[in-house]
């Protein structure tokens, strides 16, 4: 699956961020509303990681969905 098909389908990927990242809300799941480049830095900011530790968990999470 591709990044605009999630972001297309965010709120039913939603529930599945919020098990892949817990530390999510739900206000910063809103604030997502489908941006690859918002989840990161919410990733980021609640995980306390480097932007590309970010974006390689979202990859492998795209990658298995």
């Amino acid at each position: 699956m591709n990044w605009d098909m999630i972001e297309g389908k965010w709120n039913e990927f939603k529930g599945k961020a919020q098990v892949q990242w817990g530390k999510l809300t739900d206000d910063d799941l809103d604030i997502i509303n489908g941006s690859r480049k918002e989840l990161a830095g919410r990733i980021q900011l609640r995980y306390g990681i480097a932007k590309d530790e970010a974006e390689r968990q979202i990859d492998e999470w795209v990658s298995r969905h």
